[in-house]
């Protein structure tokens, strides 16, 4: 559990902690803020072993990739569970690989409005999502077939009213997980993204 073994903290502190420390601290300053926004939350359980949900979502997306298939099943990057709350209010960022068609002809939520963020991007009542296409030295053959990866951001059950607010402050969350991905798996130009979301409606 996050911070056990540092003597002289209280049970409460030892199994949760604020948003700046959820997904390996991927979220700072006013990120952390929309974090909390977004959730209805200010604490979280600990999530476990530092960099290591990172490092499995590369080696699924590599998996993924080096079999051929025309998509994979991934992993999730993070998992923020409110103190206090149930499965149901557990929030999630997860990537996979995608199909082409998927792409082609996305399954869009009657409520979601697009971004210009990555090859597709969107955010709707329940979270965000964004396409991106990789290609890294870590990926033999992705300078003629990119890697596709496909991220979302699910907020789960939250009393935070479906508001643009919102709706920019969920795509800002995924693109911190986004880019902690695409760096990790060296994609030129970050895949796209910029090091700063961009919450621009289409």
């Amino acid at each position: 559990m996050v911070a056990c073994g540092q003597g002289g903290e209280s049970g409460e502190e030892k199994r949760f902690v604020g948003a700046s420390e959820v997904c390996d601290g991927i979220f700072s300053g006013a990120l952390a803020k929309k974090v909390e926004f977004v959730t209805g939350d200010v604490l979280f359980t600990g999530t476990g072993t530092k960099g290591r949900k990172l490092e499995k979502v590369v080696e699924e997306l590599k998996m993924s990739y080096a079999s051929g298939r025309e998509w994979g099943t991934g992993a999730n990057l993070c998992e923020m569970k409110g103190k206090g709350g149930g499965v149901s209010n557990r929030a999630v960022i997860g990537f996979h690989m995608y199909a082409e068609q998927d792409l082609e002809n996305p399954r869009k939520s009657v409520s979601a409005e697009s971004y210009t963020m990555g090859k597709r991007s969107e955010a709707g009542k329940f979270g965000a999502l964004v396409y991106l296409e990789c290609v890294s030295p870590q990926l033999k053959g992705s300078d003629a077939t990119p890697l596709r990866i496909y991220g979302n951001f699910t907020r789960g059950k939250s009393d935070v009213p479906d508001a643009r607010a919102a709706r920019d402050a969920s795509l800002e969350i995924l693109h911190a997980g986004a880019l902690a991905v695409v760096k990790e798996l060296g994609c030129e130009n970050s895949a796209g993204l910029p090091e700063s979301a961009s919450v621009t409606l289409k």
